[in-house]
Formats: C-alpha cells, sequence, structure tokens
C-alpha cells in the first residue's frame, strides 16, 4: 500500500491560538449579545437538534478514528478525524446560529435529574473550552507526523473530545422537552 505524504505545516502554533480565542471569543459573544434582529424573521428551533446529531456523528467518528488507528490504518483513522472535525466545526456554527438569535431555554425538571443535568452542562462547558486548543494541538501534530508528541496528547484529547460530544446529546435530551 502506497503512503500518503502530507506536506508539514511549520509553526502551527499562532494559528491553533488566533482560532481558540477566536472560537470562544465568538461563544461568549452569541451568549452575551443574544437575539440579533437581522435573524429575528428565522424560526432556527429546528437547530438544537441538528446540534445534537452533530455531537452524535463526532462521537462516532471519533471512536471509529480509535479502531482505525488501532488496526494500524492510518489513512482511514486520518479520514475519521477530519470527519470528526468536520462534525464538530458544523456543530459550531449551528450553535452559535441558534444563540445568536434565540433566547435561552431553562432547564425545568426538579430533584436529582436538576442536580444531573447541571453538573453534565457545567462539566460539559468547560471542557468544551479545553478541547478546543486540545484538538487542533493534536491535528497539527498528527498532520506533521509528531507521532511521539500526537501520540501523548491524544490521550488527554480523545477522552474529552468523547465526553464534550456525548453529553452535548445527553443535555439536549434533558432539556428538549422545556424548548418553546
Amino acid at each position: 500500500m502506497a503512503t500518503i505524504q502530507y506536506k508539514k505545516v511549520r509553526n502551527y502554533k499562532p494559528l491553533i491560538w488566533i482560532l481558540t480565542v477566536a472560537i470562544i471569543s465568538l461563544i461568549a459573544i452569541a451568549f452575551s449579545v443574544p437575539n440579533i434582529t437581522a435573524l429575528k424573521g428565522y424560526n432556527f428551533s429546528y437547530l438544537p437538534l441538528v446540534n445534537a446529531i452533530l455531537n452524535s456523528l463526532t462521537f462516532i467518528f471519533l471512536l471509529l478514528c480509535f479502531f482505525a488507528i488501532k488496526k494500524k490504518n492510518i489513512p482511514l483513522h486520518r479520514n475519521f478525524v477530519f470527519s470528526a472535525f468536520t462534525t464538530t466545526g458544523l456543530f459550531l456554527v449551528t450553535y452559535l446560529l441558534y444563540h445568536y438569535s434565540t433566547p435561552s431555554t431553562k432547564y425545568g425538571g426538579e430533584g436529582i435529574l436538576k442536580n444531573i443535568y447541571y453538573f453534565l452542562l457545567i462539566t460539559h462547558i468547560i471542557l468544551a473550552v479545553v478541547i478546543v486548543p486540545l484538538a487542533l494541538i493534536t491535528i497539527g501534530r498528527g498532520l506533521n507526523m509528531e507521532v511521539a508528541l500526537h501520540k501523548k496528547i491524544t490521550r488527554w484529547t480523545l477522552p474529552i473530545w468523547l465526553y464534550v460530544s456525548l453529553t452535548g446529546v445527553i443535555v439536549y435530551f434533558m432539556i428538549a422537552p422545556y424548548y418553546k
């Protein structure tokens, strides 16, 4: 089997930090400046479901990525990484669109479910912020064939990214009954 050669990116670290700051800033703005008037006429109520589907796909692609690398199938591994990154990117776009245009939904559950919901939501949000630079660094190291460094950071990136993807879906199902 022929190996595919990729051109190494010399110094990807500044790009990673610029993207990290830009993404986190956009998310912060989405929550501080909701309901943009230019988007008032549109109904984006379907986007939370789309976001849950995209998170589910990301979770599946990450698992397939893991299994592909365990079989030492690097091209398939790379394709699944790109697929997970693509669904995460699409999630980010639809997530921002929804939160720029729609008021936040309050969780209406009570008791232990409320505690579980907020625990999952808070850990999901914190780790979603953490996963942005981790995923970008991991992908950069993989593309540059820095195998030892890629493996080292992947031990953190994969479980966190899987957790963020899965809890995004769980949080959606827990809050879905309270969407207007």
